[in-house]
């Protein structure tokens, strides 16, 4: 009984228990929970019902993924690994089309990331306006001259990135592993959106495909042709991080906008491997197709989108591509080894343009600028840190053709070319000077204020006729200055100072600056201030700055204190690192006064707690819609917003707005969750259909969704649809002079808009006031907005170009911006004021070579380059004088644009000089030219061996002899600095015994020439002069080599005649005719202790032994068969090469010479009268116990046999020593020359 009541209780209790959880799951769907101030920590609301349908049993085991980036249209993911999908063997393709749900319950809490119980904002970086020069496209990168008026319709994405620029139709993606911390997570208090209408879920058309046998492809290239075509074309790929190649590849196409795609490796070649998709920017259906120049070097060719395909071999490897910017057949190709080929087939036949050819530094011709249609700017390599720019026409770049706008060399890497621009940079007297032509005319230096010392200089912005700069100065390290010229590009003024840069993903320099899309002259840029970033907004380019104004109010409605300047909107502009994801910043022409970004607000930028934020009235008021990061891209013509959640989850909804993001709706692409990897939208400016790319899992194939937003809109819009809005800057409506009203769609209403309708304007001119004028060159904007003059600045009375008799317009110090419109008001009191050109004296007179140095080589010609800043350039007379007794004169300046050209015959020092003078007075520069011929060789000339303490002289030969001036380095020993001497001899003292280097170095111009060799260092040595027979002079060919080796053999014989040791002979081959040398003879290291005189006595004994041998011509070789060479001695020099200015030496001779002789003579009378003195006995008597040392008598000595190599005795030689001497004189085979002895010729 008690058991079955027991189980009763059970059971009821268990009801209970399940009946409660069940109440609370379904209520908690529509727990609300709100977040207050005093919260400490975030409370998690109830999952949304997204979140509940996905399938969590695996995802523990797979890296997530996380979105990155967005733009123009095209959604940005990333990562660092690829994802290895399963594979499938059929392709599959779904519809799905979802019938309206239950709206999900909306909570003002923020939702946690439950997986891994924190949050973390994922930061995109924007795509600010790069600073990086004009460059060619790469292989991975279709991009056309920045000189064409075509858009670019193709990117390239690598490491699970897709990315879509500005009229692009072509992605690229790669899949990635996303860690699951980069979640982004919502924040307390903060709703998912601004304002979602939660009552329903909505149903988009949509249609999946998956690509089967490619799930290991980890790379993909996708071109959407556009332009009312419904084929894209998809190269997907697997590439071997390993190799650093691809090994597999799959070629894709569909023709009904993306439902169903075709297999065309069939059509291409099973086994060809393609790596990179191409299409003509002038052409869409025009594809080309490269192959994986490891296995093949070809390219494929299809003239009907894709349809069809033809293969042609190529004898280079293409590293990247540059198409003309009007003719679709033009193309330039730069090859790995830095040559440049051309094709005016389209890639059917390539012909060769130059070799040497700077990476990124070749531009095509534009017409009107160009002399022809078909020319070629290129920057060439000619030597080491020397670079030319030259022209070249199509298809013959031959020396007669080629043309030189600038005749001097230019820094490398400095050509670019941009619009009606060329800029370059020439070396001039060791600085970097930048240069620029306009329209094609001869070139000028670039004039910054004064004291503006560039360490970089980039161009921003050729638009509107205008050049704008941004400049690193000589004290800045991580900011710019941008500054902005007149039409000519040559007086740049102040713009913005300390703009935030950072490095791009290819070494180039990354500029915060952004330029809005669809209204001129308002930009964005985040200056430093006080140690913080700060982002200010301009609408009359440039000349105006101001903080941007926070948001009013939160996303959840409460009020946002944020007082300037202490508190303000800040938005990031700066680019990812990730070198293929967008940036967090958006606008659009189609859609002018809207703008999309990533920010905070508070005192300065930060990454933390970043938020997404819009305004509709181009920068004057803005409106948080997201507390978490979001993608958005605009729709149909900018008239809705479509928005991506960032999140390593799987999603199958999306977010639209069709009013401006004040209110969201979701939609459903798909009825299972997909991990997205990356999103296309349909090119040009309707974007009504879209492609989002990505798996179901991390183990399957690719799925495409092709999204049809059609069905969205019921109707064609109207004028009616319409609404105008006025352009103003806090309430100021003249901006660039002129009142513009746009029109813009009235909100939610659906309705396709016309191609032409989102151009609609109106404007109206305003009167000038002194808002519409900026500060001349050489003035500066004062606190209360008057320009006045700089103090390092004084006003020319007149232009160089001004012609007696003629006007000119002289400054007022302002100047009216190029692109502002006013008329009337205060034009004429700011604008330049006409006066009628008065004489001037010339002044500001400049010159210096075409090379940038003072240094020239004998023979060839010298271009002297003369510019005269002020003066009457037409009426002033020009002479140049070039130093050598020639000088040449010109009527103006102006006819010397090109440079003066001349030849030396000599070489030396010359003083060149210009003279420009006209009536009123005459201006003259000198600069001092270094003449000089190739030197080719510089020989160090020496004693092998010197004497302690004694100087010793260094001489210097060089070939040719007489080559300019010449620069001397010596190195003695390991000391690190050098003597530097203009002359090629030198003395120096040598305070320490053994073996010491000695270096010289010899400057001429740009080439140095090195000679070494080592000394050894004694106390005392004998040396003798040698000389040879002379049969030996007609085999001295005059290299140090050979005369190393007669030295080593003379030296052999001596050793093998004599019997003394090698180590106590140095023999050195003198250079030069007749031969000559000189024998070294060196006392052992073990003698130091001994007697002053006894080292002497031992030296000269073993002389008279060599000396005897040299005498009797004992000393010879055989040079080759038939040919026997003699060595004699001619005469004895102690200590050759010695400064004779010191006399310690020989008056130390002298001394010990009169103590011989002295001891000689008691010697003598002691022998004869030694039985007279009582005591006194022999030396030997006296030491019976002590061997004698002497050396014996020699009587025969054994040389080679001429004839042989048997040894031939001869009967004597005249060596008769005394047995009975005192002193040590060791024998000749017990004498040892010390270690340190050096090597010896």
């Amino acid at each position: 009984m008690e058991t079955r009541l027991g189980h009763c209780l059970f059971i009821i209790f268990s009801e209970w228990i399940w009946l409660f959880t069940t109440t609370s799951i379904l209520d908690g769907t529509k727990a609300e929970v709100r977040c207050i101030p005093s919260c400490q920590l975030p409370l998690i609301a109830a999952f949304p019902r997204e979140l509940s349908e996905l399938d969590f049993t695996n995802f523990s085991e797979a890296q997530a993924e996380e979105f990155v980036g967005f733009t123009e249209g095209s959604f940005i993911a990333s990562g660092d690994e690829k994802h290895n999908v399963a594979e499938s063997t059929a392709s599959e393709e779904s519809s799905s089309k979802v019938q309206p749900l239950l709206g999900e319950n909306n909570t003002s809490c923020p939702q946690k990331d439950v997986l891994n119980g924190h949050q973390k904002l994922c930061r995109p970086k924007v795509l600010s306006r790069s600073a990086s020069r004009a460059t060619a496209p790469s292989a991975s990168n279709i991009t056309e001259n920045s000189t064409g008026d075509g858009k670019n319709n193709s990117s390239y994405v690598e490491n699970g990135d897709v990315t879509v620029n500005e009229g692009s139709d072509v992605a690229s993606w790669k899949r990635s592993a996303r860690s699951a911390e980069t979640w982004s997570g919502f924040r307390p208090g903060g709703g998912e959106v601004a304002s979602v209408s939660d009552q329903e879920e909505f149903q988009l058309t949509s249609s999946t495909f998956a690509l089967t046998e490619d799930t290991a492809h980890n790379q993909a290239m996708v071109h959407w042709s556009g332009q009312n075509s419904s084929v894209i074309l998809m190269l997907t790929k697997y590439y071997d991080f390993n190799s650093g190649r691809v090994t597999e590849s799959s070629l894709w196409r569909s023709t009904d906008y993306g439902t169903t795609y075709e297999k065309l490796n069939e059509k291409v070649g099973t086994k060809t491997i393609l790596s990179y998709l191409y299409v003509s920017p002038n052409n869409k259906r025009k594809i080309m197709l490269l192959t994986d120049p490891e296995v093949e070097s070809s390219l494929l060719i299809s003239l009907d989108e894709g349809a069809s395909y033809q293969k042609h071999s190529l004898g280079f490897d293409i590293l990247s591509l540059l198409f003309h910017p009007e003719q679709e057949d033009w193309i330039l190709a730069y090859s790995h080894d830095q040559k440049l080929y051309v094709s005016v087939e389209f890639g059917r036949r390539w012909q060769l343009v130059h070799d040497g050819v700077v990476p990124n530094r070749f531009y095509w011709s534009r017409l009107g600028l160009d002399k022809e249609q078909g020319m070629i700017h290129l920057e060439i390599s000619v030597s080491d840190g020397r670079s030319q720019y030259i022209t070249c026409k199509l298809q013959n770049c031959s020396d007669g053709n080629k043309g030189k706008p600038f005749p001097g060399s230019i820094i490398p890497n400095s050509l670019v070319v941009q619009d009606e621009y060329v800029f370059i940079q020439v070396p001039v007297g060791g600085q970097s000077v930048h240069y620029v032509s306009y329209k094609r005319n001869s070139f000028y230096p670039m004039k910054l204020p004064k004291y503006t010392l560039p360490k970089d200089l980039q161009i921003i912005s050729t638009d509107d006729n205008q050049v704008v700069a941004a400049i690193q100065d000589w004290h800045q390290n991580d900011s710019y200055n941008l500054y902005m010229s007149e039409s000519r590009g040559l007086y740049f003024t102040l713009m913005l100072e300390d703009v935030v840069s950072s490095g791009g993903p290819e070494g180039n320099i990354m500029i915060d600056l952004y330029e809005v899309a669809g209204i001129k002259g308002v930009f964005l840029s985040n200056k430093v201030v006080e140690n913080q970033v700060k982002t200010y907004i301009t609408y009359n380019k440039g000349r105006d700055w101001r903080l941007l104004q926070a948001p009013t109010t939160d996303l959840q409605g409460n009020t946002v204190y944020c007082e300037q300047p202490y508190c303000s909107l800040h938005l990031h502009l700066h680019v990812s690192e990730n070198p293929y994801t967008s940036g967090n910043i958006v606008s659009k022409d189609s859609a002018p006064g809207i703008i999309i970004a990533s920010g905070v607000v508070g005192p300065e930028l930060t990454s933390n707690n970043v938020s997404i934020f819009i305004t509709s009235d181009a920068g004057n008021t803005w409106r948080e819609v997201f507390q978490e990061e979001y993608s958005v891209f605009f729709l149909n013509q900018g008239g809705s917003l479509v928005a991506i959640r960032h999140t390593p989850l799987p999603i199958r909804h999306i977010w639209l707005s069709f009013d401006e993001g004040r209110n969201w709706d979701k939609y459903s692409f798909t009825s299972s969750p997909l991990y997205v990897d990356g999103v296309l939208g349909e090119p040009g400016e309707d974007t009504l259909i879209m492609t989002i790319f990505g798996h179901f899992s991390h183990r399957s194939e690719w799925q495409l969704v092709k999204i049809d937003f059609r069905s969205i809109f019921q109707q064609q819009c109207t004028s009616e649809d319409y609404l105008t809005w006025q352009l103003n800057n806090e309430g100021e409506v003249c901006i660039m002079g002129m009142k513009r009203i746009f029109q813009k769609l009235k909100a939610n209403v659906r309705c396709v808009k016309a191609r032409d309708q989102y151009i609609s304007q109106m404007s109206d001119s305003c009167p000038c006031t002194e808002a519409d004028f900026e500060c001349d060159y050489g003035f500066e904007r004062q606190i209360d907005g008057s320009c006045t003059l700089s103090f390092w600045f004084v006003p020319s009375a007149t232009s160089k170009n001004c012609i007696t008799g003629d006007s000119f317009l002289n400054t007022t110090g302002y100047r009216k911006a190029l692109s502002n419109n006013c008329t009337e008001g205060s034009l004429l009191r700011y604008s330049p004021r006409r006066q009628k050109c008065p004489s001037q004296a010339p002044r500001g007179l400049q010159l210096f070579t075409s090379e940038g140095t003072l240094v020239a080589t004998l023979g060839r010609n010298v271009t002297f380059l003369v510019f005269l800043e002020e003066g009457l350039g037409s009426m002033t007379s020009i002479t140049v004088d070039f130093g050598d007794g020639t000088a040449i004169s010109y009527v103006n300046i102006t006819s010397i644009d090109d440079g003066v050209k001349h030849m030396y015959s000599k070489v030396g020092i010359y003083q060149v000089s210009a003279t420009a003078s006209n009536t009123l007075g005459l201006d003259r520069v000198i600069l001092y030219l270094h003449v000089s011929c190739q030197l080719e060789q510089v020989q160090l000339l020496a004693p092998s061996v010197v004497i302690k303490n004694k100087a010793v002289n260094l001489t210097t030969v060089l070939r040719p002899s007489n080559v300019g001036t010449v620069i001397y380095y010596w190195w003695f020993d390991n000391k690190t600095e050098p003597v530097v001497t203009l002359d090629g001899a030198t003395s120096f003292t040598f305070s320490k015994e053994g073996s010491h280097t000695v270096t010289v170095q010899a400057s001429v111009g740009n080439t140095v020439h090195q000679d070494q060799m080592s000394l050894a260092v004694y106390d005392y040595f004998r040396s003798h002069i040698l000389a040879f027979s002379s049969n030996l002079d007609e085999m001295n060919p005059g290299v140090s080599e050979w005369r190393e080796d007669i030295g080593r053999v003379v030296k052999s014989c001596m050793v093998q005649v004599t019997g003394i040791s090698e180590d106590r002979l140095l023999v050195t081959v003198l250079p030069g005719l007749p031969t000559t040398a000189e024998v070294f003879i060196v006392p052992e290291r073990r003698a130091r202790d001994r007697a002053v005189d006894e080292k002497w006595a031992h030296l000269d004994q073993l002389s008279q032994v060599l000396l005897s041998a040299l005498n009797q011509d004992l000393i010879q070789f055989t040079l080759k068969p038939g040919v026997q060479v003699n060595v004699y001695a001619t005469q004895l020099s102690p200590a050759p090469l010695v400064d004779s200015s010191h006399s310690s030496h020989s008056g130390t001779a002298v001394i010990m010479l009169v103590s011989v002789v002295l001891m000689g003579l008691a010697v003598f009378v002691i022998y004869k009268f030694k039985r007279k003195i009582p005591g006194m006995n022999t030396y030997t008597a006296e030491q019976p116990d002590k061997e004698q040392e002497v050396i014996p008598t020699v009587t025969s000595i054994a040389i080679p046999n001429p004839e042989g190599d048997k040894l031939t005795s001869l009967d004597h030689v005249d060596v008769q020593l005394d047995s009975t001497s005192r002193g040590y004189l060791p024998s000749h085979t017990d004498i040892k020359l010390s270690d340190e002895a050096p090597r010896v010729f």
